[in-house]
């Protein structure tokens, strides 16, 4: 793009909401301790491959609390994401980092996600689809009032935009 109209990428200037922080922790836990849970129930009750089964759900616990304590700190610090009259800023990733932007006239739906774990945290996401063949854009980790205004917002300005999002 050209011109004055040009989407310039830039750093967005929002933070998730810290409880965050907690979100992505639990899904850390759950992410490993299910597993490990179901290998230390097979490993008590099948004598054969007790220390093999085990020793799996020793180490999946193992790696399931050191990603806990280190990728949800780390994911608040990278992810942001910002809304203005002219685009969707979003500022994703802990090791390969993504930048993506989504003019306003590009989006074609807005909509708002709150999956158990979510709604416990009191958090929601927001998925603005556009006519990217990357796909959607998400802001993941919003106070879910948060997340409603800025659907709401999103839809004003799409509606407002000129253009087809195709």
């Amino acid at each position: 793009m050209a011109g004055e109209n040009a989407v310039r990428l830039r750093p967005p200037r929002n933070a998730v909401d810290r409880r965050a922080v907690g979100w992505w922790s639990a899904q850390c836990l759950l992410a490993a301790g299910l597993p490990a849970a179901v290998l230390a129930v097979l490993g008590l009750l099948i004598e054969p491959a007790r220390t093999w089964l085990l020793g799996t759900a020793v180490v999946l616990v193992a790696l399931g609390v050191a990603c806990t304590a280190f990728f949800p700190a780390w994911w608040f610090r990278v992810h942001r994401w910002e809304v203005t009259d002219e685009a969707v800023y979003v500022r994703t990733g802990a090791l390969w980092q993504e930048w993506r932007i989504a003019p306003m006239s590009r989006i074609q739906t807005v909509d708002t996600v709150r999956g158990p774990l979510e709604q416990l945290f009191g958090l929601a996401t927001v998925t603005v689809t556009t006519a990217s063949s990357k796909g959607a854009l998400r802001v993941e980790g919003l106070d879910h009032e948060l997340a409603a205004d800025l659907a709401e917002r999103l839809t004003a300005l799409t509606r407002a935009t000129p253009g087809d999002a195709t």
